[in-house]
């Protein structure tokens, strides 16, 4: 591309050099009055040829760019996406997804519109520049020297003019990226909007930041504007002055009319597209500043990191060990101190605790969502730091509270926990979580869209494919985060049957509220603010007459109550 755009400026700015030679041949003929046209044809075939490449050249060009600008923007996207996915969930929790989603695009756009831009606009012009100004030289030296300098001095105050210009694109796009972040969650949030009648509310919040969007872009705008009235102006005087200095030179007969019309020309198109330069400067630095935006975001160092050569988890037991974890979410507000859990292979474990107790935490480090700050964590000895995060997490089976769908059928969704799953394999999976049931009521059955977020499904179905995705990983370790609170007391009663037969052979961590839905497990984990407060069977903690007995004999309708509600005694 870069050999055929300057094949293509090279013949484009050689124009006026084969009119100069027909105008002169055209005054020498007349002159010597002898046929024009047979002397003629030489710069005929010239201006013909010279035609002929620009198409060619041209065209050549713009094929390369259709077979190599969709996969390049393609590829950026690409690489963002996957730089995107590495960064942790405390990442996620502080940016919007919309927002993230928008600067995405618009790098890629951008990184595109910024090589096309240097492609098909500087770099030809460099071309043209060099071309016109060795042929002004062999016209007119002095007339020339004096264009390159103008232009030069032009092109370079252009320059750093619109250099300023990236602090006000990159402060655009940020406002950008900010009102679709805002559009999104609101959209996402349509039916809560409905539910509390603030349809208008949510318009009048919008305002306010696509208000902050438009002073933004205004800003942008009139300093692009003040630019081009340099611009417009520089090059009106530009052109005057040169056409001027033209006729002087050739009414004192330092040229010819052929060499005139030559210089003039090509003075006229130096200035032209000088002119076009500098706001083109105006339009590369603006899609620096988004570049510049979308990577400030995105670019950020990984919180949690494969180690170099991480080896694959293999979990041929499942115990788990927690050894002397510190972790905090704010710097000075630390959650757990020195904790220590021991999970043997094969047990059942139960968490209980208050909301914000450390429970939920304890399975995002397990997952590795979160980095401890101190401690480390084992599975089967395996420190889970020093293996790589896609073993880690294809090792376990985690059913959360709110599970997540996609935008995709249901089969596909609960396919999900086991890609290469048969058909067959997926709808026993459904079968044994109490799903097969309502998607073949539904209208497509199994290639049902559940819509963003599988907001087209009840809570209990979506928990529901949840738990066949689980099903169908059957992976050695299960993590359980109120896997059952979307549920009716029937279908939960199938349901932990089919968590029963999952259950088997598997190491197990449980957190319910629900308390009776732990009283069978082999152990049960009392936390309170980020300690452990007690620990053992049902049965023994009954037995104890302590924080879990408060807690059993103080449940209504089968949950915890609010943590105000609870007073703790000796919590050490």
């Amino acid at each position: 591309m870069v050999i055929f755009e300057a094949g293509q400026a090279a013949c484009a700015i050689m124009l006026p050099y084969a009119i100069k030679q027909m105008m002169d041949t055209v005054a020498m003929a007349k002159e010597m009055k002898i046929d024009v046209f047979a002397h003629v044809e030489e710069s005929l075939w010239l201006f013909g040829l010279l035609n002929l490449g620009i198409v060619l050249f041209s065209r050549a060009s713009g094929s390369l760019l259709v077979m190599a600008g969709p996969p390049m923007r393609r590829m950026v996207r690409r690489e963002l996406f996957a730089y995107l996915q590495n960064h942790s969930q405390r990442y996620f929790l502080s940016h919007f997804a919309g927002s993230l989603a928008n600067r995405i695009s618009e790098v890629s756009m951008s990184v595109a519109h910024t090589i096309w831009t240097v492609l098909f606009d500087f770099w030809p012009l460099m071309i043209s520049f060099t071309v016109s100004l060795v042929l002004l030289m062999s016209v007119h030296l002095d007339l020339a020297l004096t264009l390159g300098m103008w232009i030069l001095a032009y092109i370079l105050i252009s320059f750093f003019l619109a250099l300023r210009c990236r602090r006000y694109a990159q402060n655009y796009a940020k406002a950008r990226s900010l009102v679709s972040g805002k559009i999104v969650d609101s959209v996402t949030n349509i039916m809560n909007a409905k539910l509390f009648a603030r349809r208008d509310y949510e318009r009048f919040y919008l305002e306010e930041f696509l208000d902050q969007e438009v002073n933004s872009a205004r800003k942008t705008f009139w300093f692009m504007e003040r630019i081009r009235w340099f611009q417009f102006t520089a090059a009106m005087i530009l052109m005057l002055g040169v056409i001027g200095y033209a006729l002087k030179i050739w009414s004192e007969n330092g040229m010819t009319t052929g060499e005139f019309a030559m210089a003039a020309s090509l003075s006229l198109m130096l200035i032209e597209q000088a002119r076009g330069l500098s706001r083109r400067f105006l339009e590369f630095f603006e899609y620096v500043g988004n570049i510049n935006d979308g990577v400030s975001q995105i670019i950020q160092p990984h919180e949690v990191v494969d180690t170099n050569n991480a080896q694959s988890l293999v979990v041929s037991r499942g115990t788990i060990d927690f050894k002397m974890i510190d972790f905090s979410y704010v710097k000075g507000n630390p959650l757990f101190n020195n904790l220590n859990i021991s999970i043997k292979a094969g047990e059942k474990v139960g968490l209980v605790g208050v909301s914000g107790s450390g429970k939920s935490t304890l399975l995002n480090l397990m997952l590795r969502l979160f980095e401890p700050q101190l401690g480390t964590i084992l599975i089967d000895q395996q420190n889970i730091k020093t293996v790589s995060q896609e073993s880690l997490r294809d090792s376990i089976a985690m059913i959360p509270q709110d599970p997540m769908l996609f935008h995709r059928s249901l089969m596909e969704n609960i396919r999900y926990g086991r890609l290469d799953a048969t058909d067959e394999e997926i709808f026993v999976a459904a079968k044994k979580a109490h799903a097969h049931e309502f998607i073949n009521e539904s209208e497509e059955g199994y290639h049902s869209l559940v819509g963003e977020r599988g907001v087209k499904l009840s809570g209990g179905q979506r928990q529901r494919i949840a738990l066949a995705r689980a099903i169908l990983k059957n992976a050695p370790i299960l993590l359980l985060d109120e896997a059952t609170s979307a549920l009716d007391s029937v279908t939960e009663r199938h349901i932990q049957e089919s968590l029963a037969y999952l259950m088997h052979d598997k190491t197990v961590m449980v957190i319910a509220h629900r308390l009776s839905t732990l009283s069978h497990l082999d152990r049960i984990i009392v936390f309170h603010q980020g300690r452990i407060v007690e620990e053992g069977s049902h049965l023994q903690l009954l037995q104890l007459e302590g924080h879990y007995a408060k807690m059993w004999s103080m449940q209504a309708g089968g949950f915890l109550p609010d943590q105000k509600e609870i007073v703790f005694d000796n919590v050490n």
